[in-house]
Formats: C-alpha cells, structure tokens, sequence
C-alpha cells in the first residue's frame, strides 16, 4: 500500500502522481493543452510557428454568421433574418471598458503572455490539484477565440459542436497550435476585436454589439463601465449569469468582474465601487428575428426571397453552398417589392377573406416588361401560430418556393392562352362556333405535342347554364366564358398549339411536372400558382413579350461587395398583334362580362374570372399597362371544401364565382397599388367580330351600340343595326345583368378533372 505521511497526508510521489492525474484528466486549463509542463514550456519558448501547417484563413478573418437586411426596392427594411444575431463592429466602435472588462475577468495578462500564459497554466495546475479536479482554468482569449472559430464553423449541427468542443489531446493541440500562429500573424488588438465579435453573450446574441443591443438598446461603443463589466460576465456563463432571468446572481457576477478591474488597475477602486453600488438597468430589446416580422404582411414575400438564395444556382453550386451564404448572412438585399403595392396587396387580402374563414385568400402582383414581383399578400399572417390562424404556406407560389403541393386548377382563366394560339394560327376573332350548352367531343380527335391522340374517350363538358346555347364568337366567348366554344376552338387551333402557347408566356404547374396535355386543359382543368398567372397575363400587357419573374433587385456581402444575381429573361411569346387583339378582347371581360365587379373606371384594364368544377377555386387575372394582378380564393387547409352557401369575410354566397369574390378583391389591390397620375393605355387594334340575324329588340341594340362607342370599337359597317355580335344568334338574357353578364356572376368554370 502505499505510505502515508504521519499527518495523514500524501507523501511528495503520491502528491506528484496526483498534480500530474488531475492535470492530465482536466486538460490542465479550461481551454486546455493537456500536454507535459516541459512540451509546453518547448513550445511557448520556441515562440514559432516553423514546422506548423498554414494558418487556416477562417481564424484570420473568421466568417462570422451576422444579420442579414432584406429591403424594398425603396431602400425600406422589410426584416431582418438571422442564424446569428450578430453585427460585427471594429474595435474603436467597442467601449474601452468593455475590452479592459473582459481582459480582466478573462486573461488578465492578455498583453504580457503570448499565445499560452505558462504562469496561468502552473497556477491553475496547483489549484486544480489542491481541489481534486478542474477549479481553475488557463485558457487564454487567444485560445479561447480559436476554439469559439471551429464552433461556430459548426453552426447548429450537433455532431460538428461535438466535435469541435470534445476533449481530446488531438483537439487541444490543435487548438495551441493555431493560437500561437493567430498571435505571430493577426496582433494582439486584432485577436481581442475578432473574440469579442464573435463570442457568445446569451439571449440569443453573438457579439458584443448584439449583445449591447439586447440588454441596454445602445450601441457597443457607449456601454458604460457597470454595464461592460455585466456583459463581460457573462460570457462564462450566459445561461447562469443571465440578467434577464436572474438579476441577483448577474449582479454577484458583475461585481466580480468590477473587483478584478479594480485589481489590476484597469480602473481605479473608487470607480469599481461605484458601480457595484448602481443598479443594473436593463432596456431589453427583444430579438426580432425573421420573416415573421416582416411589415406590411410581406413575409410571404421574404420566405420567398429566402427560398431564392436557397434554391437558385446563381447563389452557389450546391445545396450546401447556398445555405452557407444564407446561414452567414451580413447580407443587403434589395427586392423588387413595392411598398404601395404591398400595402394594397394585404388590404385587398384580408378586406373580403378573414384570417379565421374556412377559405383563404392570395394576391400577388407583377411588374409586365420587367418580371418584378411587387407584391405578396394572403388572408392567413405569415407564421407558426396554428391557433392564431397564421400559417407559413405560400399560396402564391410553386411547392418548390414554399407553396401547396400542386398549386390550384386555374378555371377559364386559361381560356385566353387558348385564343392567343388560335390567333398566332391565323384564326380570326370573327370565327364563330354554334352549340347546345352540352357537348361531346372525342378525346382522340385532339393530337399531343407527339402527334398521338390525347385519348380515345368521349370528352362530356357543358356551360354554366342552360341558357348558354347559339353561336358565338371569340370576343363573345371569353367575355361570357363558354366552355363549348373554347372546347371547339382548341380543337381547331391544337392541343400543342395551346399548351405550347402557355409554356411560352410562363404557365408552369405548381408542383414542378410537366404540363398534361389534356384536352380540358382549355377549361383550366390543370394547376397552377398565382405568381404564374400573373406572370403570363403580364405577357399580354407588355404587347408579347413574357419576362420570368424575379423578386431581388442587388445584394451586397457584409464588405458591401455586389453579387451577382438573376435577372429576369424576356422572351416573346407571341406577336405584338396577337397581344393587342387579346388586350381588346379581355377589356370586355371586366366592362360587361363576367368580370364587371372587378374593371377600374379610370383607366385600361383587362382581366379573366376563373371558376372551377364544384367552385373548389375561384380566380381573377387582370392587368393594365404597368401592373398584372391575380387572385385566388380557396380552400387551403387538407382535402379542399366547395364554396356553396358559405361564408366568406362576413358576407353570405350561395355560389362563390371568380367575378362576384377575386374580381373586388383584385380591384382593391390594383386600385391601392396604382398611381392615379399614371394612365397608361393599350394599344387599340380593330378586333373582327361574327356576323349577327337582325336583333328584334331595338332597343336593347341601341344600348348595345352606345356601349360600343364607349369602348371605342370601330367594326360597325353599313347595314349593321349596331348590335355588338353580329351574325351571331344570341340565346335570352345572356347580355345585361349584375356580375357577370345575367348569369348570377357566374363563369362558366371548367369542366375538365
């Protein structure tokens, strides 16, 4: 056994063997270089880095993870995203007290050792060894500023913080290694700026100056003497010394850091007293983190400016890349939102359709000939509060930028596409199509985009109402959405013609696959976004020419160096002509349509109702020269409800249609967003019309005539009695009446899957 001291004590071997276990078993110091006294001493004394490998260039220039600003396309702060609530400041924006205060309470020494403080190292070893165990610490700010640059390379992924912070001798000579390079290459006042900058302080602050804004609402560079050394105390603990949480034990922490100051002169005993005698006073500023807080309801918006970086090659070849540039941040975004429209946007949102329906709604708007989305609104707030109604799931966009799994079937907005490849065929407006309000056609009489037949079913579809049956014309037909003419219009100009047509003016399907080409297809039988609706109709407005959407206007990295960013690519889709003629055709929609709840007085505008089967969805599209807007209204919670005697924002419908729910919604959104002085008008073209039987009703021919003149067409001919279709025979009570041309504001919808 071995011998004991006759004062029961340990002799000198047994004291020895326990100085050296205890080191070996602590890592000697908190920051730790667990290596024998004469390595170490080798070491310090070499005061080289010959033989080291290369410094990495991560603990010259740390890349710290900082705040991120996303900003309108005005300059105005829409939010800011963090991983990392960090600003990073240079040392002459950090109160001397607070670098004397953590020099202090952390490396007292700071300026007299070089990378490893030998002295610090005995003195902790003989007080660990009089404890039994680790009490006492060595670890220098340079050190401990080494090991804090491989945490926070490890961000949030536990397996790399394990790795980074594991006790090993591997680690912990590494960790010398590296000190003792950052010392020779980076300077003293560098090493202490870099630490503060990146070192933990609780309540989810990184850095000295996130940390003098969540606990005093000021600045670093003003912290006061009792106020620097709280801060400095923290760091050894911030869930402990907490002053939020425990603002005794953070006063008995501060005062020991005062105490320290006092006793290596970095300020006199009189000051240190005086400010163990103030207070603490704390002015709290909460963290305000994310899209969450975006303004004007805009965080749908800031999701998807986020989903942006994440997900475009432009921000980084790999997943992996692109959230590393997210996750680091110290970002500067400038969006194409504007402030107005987003204003009107969320207005126009949450004016008809209540946070709390069973329904919701989504509003997004696009600039035509630029691609710039303007704005984003949607019934439900942006968030993750379930019972708040709040909700994360962007109903404007594809599944892929944060949106529904497949998007929604689009209704008779389609129907404009279809007439635009029937037009750039080289078929007439006047072409005219007689039918019941049912029909039948056969799928195999419709060929793909491979030549094959779309199938060899029967096609059943129908009108909205009964009463739908003669002969019309395309300007009649988009203006009263009959199904049966669009069926046998598609027929005629070709299922490829008109999936192709949509493709080029930007219609995609809101789960990323490849366009079905189905028949009904005409009738909006397949899905879609919102920001793709609007982004085709825009194409209209801007004569042909469609452009891609794009929501970031510049970035500037945290040294206020540009990135590189996607620009939107213009494209023409069809012939100016063609989109002049469709232009005139869609005025009629919101003049005497189906769309008249939603047409503006002062000024051009066009648009498309969109009902779908069982009213599942209803939709307005509609555009002037210089702003596209679509809404939609459904249900966007699980298996998707019918909108039959329902009620929406307060008021009672029987039937939700595209004209008489989206078609006001969109008014209030186009009417907020636009500025009043600027008018643009289309560009006017004659638009053939059908041939009409003498109208027995003179008088309703006189009102028509005079409805004619107010829109400016020019097609009347000699012998004409002024009716608006002429040679078309026009069933009872199709024209006339509140909502949507005398059918209850109904729109015919789509009779497709």
């Amino acid at each position: 056994m071995p011998k004991k001291r006759s004062g029961g004590g340990l002799t000198t071997t047994q004291q020895a063997a326990k100085f050296v276990g205890v080191a070996a078993l602590s890592g000697a110091v908190l920051a730790g270089i667990a290596l024998p006294a004469a390595g170490a001493l080798g070491l310090a004394a070499k005061g080289t880095v010959e033989g080291f490998d290369e410094i990495p260039s991560n603990l010259k220039t740390p890349p710290l993870s900082q705040r991120t600003t996303i900003q309108d396309r005005d300059g105005g702060t829409i939010a800011t995203v963090y991983s990392r609530d960090r600003t990073v400041v240079p040392l002459k924006d950090i109160s001397p007290y607070m670098q004397d205060a953590i020099i202090a309470i952390e490396d007292s020494r700071f300026y007299e050792h070089g990378a490893v403080d030998l002295k610090g190292i005995l003195r902790a070893m003989n007080r660990n060894v009089q404890a039994g165990g680790t009490a006492q610490g060595a670890s220098t700010l340079t050190q401990q500023y080494v090991k804090n640059v491989f945490v926070e390379e490890a961000g949030d992924d536990p397996e790399k913080v394990a790795q980074a912070t594991q006790q090993t001798l591997g680690r912990k000579v590494r960790e010398l290694k590296y000190a003792i390079q950052v010392e020779e290459e980076l300077g003293k006042k560098k090493i202490l700026e870099n630490y503060l900058n990146i070192t933990f302080f609780g309540q989810q602050a990184y850095g000295i100056e996130a940390a003098s804004q969540r606990y005093f609402s000021k600045h670093a560079k003003d912290l006061k003497l009792e106020e620097a050394a709280l801060l400095a105390g923290i760091v050894q603990s911030p869930s402990r010394y907490d002053p939020v949480n425990d603002t005794e034990e953070a006063t008995k922490r501060r005062n020991t850091v005062l105490t320290r100051m006092a006793a290596v002169k970095a300020v006199s005993q009189a000051e240190a007293d005086k400010a163990m005698e103030t207070p603490i006073k704390l002015k709290v500023s909460r963290p305000k983190n994310g899209c969450i807080t975006a303004v004007s309801g805009s965080g749908f918006f800031c999701d998807y400016v986020r989903k942006t970086i994440l997900t475009d090659p432009a921000f980084g070849k790999t997943d992996e890349d692109r959230a590393k540039l997210w996750n680091l941040g110290g970002l500067t975004i400038r969006t194409t939102l504007d402030p107005r429209a987003q204003k009107a946007a969320n207005e126009a949102a949450t004016a008809r359709v209540y946070k709390d329906d069973k329904f919701a709604a989504s509003v997004v708007q696009v600039q035509p000939g630029s691609g710039k989305i303007l704005s984003m609104g949607q019934s439900r707030p942006y968030g993750l509060d379930q019972k708040q109604n709040e909700t994360v799931l962007n109903l404007a966009v594809s599944n892929k930028m944060g949106g529904s799994t497949y998007g929604f079937q689009v209704g008779s907005t389609f129907k404009p596409f279809t007439a635009a490849a029937a037009l750039e065929k080289g078929i007439s407006p006047a072409t005219t199509f007689s039918s019941d309000w049912k029909m039948t056609l056969q799928e195999q009489d419709f060929r793909n985009c491979s030549g094959s037949p779309a199938g060899y079913a029967p096609w059943e579809l129908q009108n909205e109402l009964e009463s739908e049956k003669g002969t019309w014309d395309m300007t009649s037909a988009l203006g009263k959405s009959i199904n049966t003419y669009f069926a046998m219009l598609e027929q005629k100009a070709g299922l490829c013609e008109t999936v192709e047509m949509a493709k080029k003016v930007g219609y995609e399907r809101g789960d990323g696959k490849k366009i079905v080409e189905n028949p009904s297809i005409t009738l909006g039988s397949e899905v879609s976004t919102p920001l793709s609706m609007a982004n085709a109709y825009a194409a209209f407005a801007n004569r042909g020419t469609y452009c891609t959407p794009i929501a970031i206007e510049s970035i500037k990295d945290p040294q206020g160096k540009s990135l590189d960013v996607p620009k939107s690519s213009c494209s023409r889709a069809m012939s100016e002509r063609t989109a002049d003629t469709i232009n005139q055709m869609l005025k009629g929609v919101v003049e005497d349509g189906t769309g008249t709840q939603a047409g503006l007085s002062d000024r051009d505008n066009a648009g498309k109702t969109g009902t779908t089967n069982d009213r599942k969805d209803a939709w307005f599209v509609g555009y002037t020269p210089n702003l596209s807007t679509a809404v939609w209204v459904g249900d966007d919670i699980g298996e998707k409800s019918s909108m039959f005697n329902v009620t929406i924002g307060g008021r009672v419908y029987d039937k939700v249609c595209g004209g008489c729910l989206p078609g006001p919604i969109w008014r209030i959104a186009m009417t907020g967003a636009l500025n009043a002085s600027e008018t643009p008008g289309f560009n006017t073209v004659p638009v053939p019309r059908g041939k009409e039987k003498e109208d027995k009703d003179k008088e309703k021919g006189d009102r028509d005539r005079g409805r004619d003149r107010d829109r400016g067409d020019d097609d009347e001919k000699p012998g004409d009695d002024g009716n608006r279709f002429p040679g078309i025979e026009l069933p009872e009570g199709v024209i006339g009446g509140p909502g949507g041309g005398g059918r209850g504001g109904q729109d015919g919808g789509q009779n497709g899957p």
